[in-house]
This record gives structure tokens, sequence and C-alpha cells, in this order.
């Protein structure tokens, strides 16, 4: 399963502090090493101020209770840098902190900046501190309170770059305190100003959206709906075409957004032309199992690629995330998908034949006879299939159910109702971006 591990490529996307999560999924599923985990570890740490964590990571690693005397002197250095950005920055927190003052503050930043230089003599200076301090504070681990001071940097902060970067560090930190909510809220905010902001060059706005994505990741697979939000972000125009040009890799979060949600099926057909179109350069048992559904019809193909799926599923760190109830460990997106996954075959099935034999069936969707029988059951009864279950012969038939004319005029008026929302919004932003580079 390591050939399917996507850690590496998607590392190169992501702010190393959350390399670590992955470090630690990898490192519980036994994937590697452990050794070549702690030492990835440790690689990580010695680029950041979280040294007394790489002192303990060296201990595990080397069976010792002796660390490295750079590790030492690189501690004092870290605790006199704090003390120094902490003293720098203390004027401006104590006015932040202090809920008369922070009352003083408008929303007008010039106003902000003003009143606080007349009042409090706290200047650009100490701005920047706080900025620094906050970002030394992400450093070191304490990503709470990072996360607050970037926020209130932001509010006072008149440079567009420096509030993007204070930006992106508040969603890190957001994430690696697993808050969601908040999260959720700073991506979209960051995904606002991606997509409307004048960048320099294109290929600056390519890397971003591609970061923006990666990041996303974390957020979509723990946060309630997650999953349509990734397909709203991912099957984008601009962001799907940016997955093609740089980052193929993620195509497999997007086929497993497809696969478990049920809306988005009228968009399936366009998504296979893309996983056909990228398939020299990423494929996996996800992407696979698609087109041998959708492309190939071969059953026996989809069967054979859906085990292998569970491995490539129990084995992502973010598609395979653990829910302990009581004594047991579940993995819900795994059993989503499979559930998922065999109707996709059934249905596929169904396309081709009319009578269906229970034991084949059985097979296909890689279940006992009986579990494929009440599977059946419970999906002709849920789904309202017109189909019925001969026992003796262990057969299903399936009744014709072909769309009347109205009902072909709706699904008609659906699809092209969405060509002509993402035309819209391709206009809309080309007028934009026109507008802003004649402003």
């Amino acid at each position: 399963m390591a050939n399917y591990d996507l850690t590496r490529r998607i590392a190169a996307h992501l702010d190393r502090h959350l390399v670590f999560p992955l470090l630690e999924f990898l490192q519980e599923r036994q994937l590697y090493p452990d050794d070549e985990i702690l030492k990835a570890k440790i690689e990580l740490l010695n680029k950041t101020n979280m040294v007394d964590y790489a002192m303990d990571i060296h201990k595990s690693l080397y069976h010792t209770e002796e660390v490295p005397q750079d590790m030492v002197d690189r501690r004092v250095e870290v605790v006199a840098r704090l003390k120094s950005l902490e003293e720098s920055a203390a004027p401006l927190i104590s006015f932040l902190q202090n809920p008369n003052s922070f009352q003083e503050l408008r929303p007008d930043k010039q106003y902000n900046l003003q009143m606080l230089n007349d009042r409090y003599q706290i200047g650009s200076d100490q701005i920047e501190a706080l900025y620094q301090y906050a970002k030394f504070q992400f450093e070191c681990g304490n990503y709470s309170g990072a996360a607050d001071y970037l926020y209130q940097y932001r509010a006072l902060c008149t440079n567009s770059e420096r509030s993007l970067s204070a930006l992106w560090g508040k969603l890190a930190a957001e994430i690696l305190m697993q808050n969601w909510d908040i999260a959720l809220e700073e991506l979209n905010q960051l995904r606002e100003i991606i997509d409307s902001r004048n960048f320099v060059s294109p290929l600056s706005q390519l890397q971003s959206r591609i970061w923006l994505m990666h990041w996303s990741l974390f957020i979509f697979f723990n946060h309630d709906g997650g999953k349509s939000g990734l397909f709203d972000l991912f099957f984008y125009d601009r962001y799907i075409n940016a997955i093609q040009t740089n980052a193929p890799h993620l195509l497999r979060y997007l086929a497993t957004a497809f696969v478990v949600n049920k809306r988005r099926r009228p968009q399936l057909k366009e998504f296979i032309k893309v996983i056909q179109q990228e398939q020299y350069s990423y494929k996996d048992p996800i992407t696979e199992f698609l087109e041998c559904l959708y492309v190939h019809y071969d059953l026996d193909g989809a069967q054979k690629k859906l085990r292998e799926c569970e491995d490539v599923i129990l084995n992502d760190p973010f598609l395979g995330k653990r829910v302990e109830e009581g004594n047991f460990s579940t993995v819900p997106l795994r059993d989503e998908f499979l559930e998922n996954a065999r109707l996709f075959i059934f249905e596929t099935y169904c396309r081709i034949h009319q009578c269906l034999d229970m034991g084949m069936l059985a097979e296909k969707l890689n279940l006992n006879y009986d579990e494929a029988e009440r599977w059946i059951v419970n999906l002709i009864r849920n789904a309202k299939l017109d189909a019925k279950i001969n026992s003796k012969s262990g057969t299903v038939v399936m009744e014709p159910n072909h769309l009347n004319v109205y009902e072909q005029i709706i699904e008609n008026t659906k699809a092209l109702s969405m060509r002509t929302y993402k035309l819209a919004n391709q206009v809309l932003e080309a007028a934009h971006t026109q507008a802003a580079r004649e402003g």
C-alpha cells in the first residue's frame, strides 16, 4: 500500500506543521518502519521552534536520555528570541487584552492606526512585532495563541500581502486545533481573496489554488457536509484545471466525493472524461474503479478494484479516519464508499442485464449470497426500484424504467442550468479581472 501513499506529494504543498498529523497517521498504520517516520519528524522539527518535541523524539529514536548539544543551544536561542519578541509586542498585546481599550477600535483601519499612535504611542513597529510574535508562537507549537494574535493583527494590518500571509497562518492554526467550523470560514475567505485578487502572475494564482485545495483536505474530511464542499471547490472550472495542470493526485479525493455523494451523479460523466485525460499522469484503485465501470463496463475489473479501494482508504490519512464506538473502531468513509460503490456496480449491471443471477451478483458485489440478497432487498425497498426477487430461481428481474417525456425535460433543464451557471460565473470573473487591470 505504500505505493499508493500520497504523503510525499501532498506534503510539498503544506505548511510543515500540517505534515505532522500525516506522519502520526502513517506511524499508527505502520505503513513505514517506525525509525523512518521518527527521522522524518526530526527533520521537520529542525525547521521549527518546537525544540522540546524534537528532543523527545530524538530520545525515542536513539533510545537515550542524552540530546545533541546543538539542540540544547537551539532551545536557549528560541527562549531568548521568544522573550525579546514578547517585550517588543507587549504594549500592543496589553492594549488588545484590555476589553475597555479594545472597544475603541473601529472597522476603519486608518482610524485605528492614528488612534493607537496618538493615545497609546503604539506605531507600525509594535504592529509588526505582533505579527512576528504570532508567527514565532506558531513555530513553537502554540497554535491557540498564534491564531488569536494573527486575527488581531489582521484587524490592524494595511499591507495586503502581509494580511494574506497572516490569514494562511491562522487557517493552519485552526486546522491543527481541529476547529473545523472556524477553519471552514477562513478557507472560504481565503478562496474569495485568491479568486478575486489581481495576482502578479497567473502562475502565482495557480499555486495559491493548489495550496488551498491541499489544505482543505483536512477540513472537508472532518467537517459535516465536507464532501459536498470538496466537490464544489475541486470541480469548479479553475480549480479542476489547476488539478489537471499541477496536482492530478487530488483526483483521488474528488473521485471519492463523487462515489459517496449521490446528488453529484449528473456531473459524473464529465468527471469520467477528466479521469481518462489524466490516466497517464495519475491513477489509483479509486479512479480506476470508476474507469472500469463507466468507460470499459468491466464489472470483473471493477470488483477487483473495489477490494483495492478499501485498502487505499484505510491507509490514506484523510480517508481512513477512525471513529471509536465503545470497544469497536470503525472507518465511516470506508463503509460509506463501499456501500455506494456496490450501488454503482449494481446499476451498471442492471443496464446490461434485465434478469440478474443472484449468485453472479453476489460475486460482483464482493458479498456472500445471503448478504447480497439482504442488500438487494433493502436497495429495492429504499430506492423504490421496479424489481422483483425470485427466490426459487435465485434471480432478480428488473422492470423497464424509462423516463417519460416530462422527466426527460426536467433532467435536461437541470443540466442546462448548471452549464449556464458556470458560463455566467466565467463571464463575471473575466469582467472583474479586466476592470481590476484597467483600474
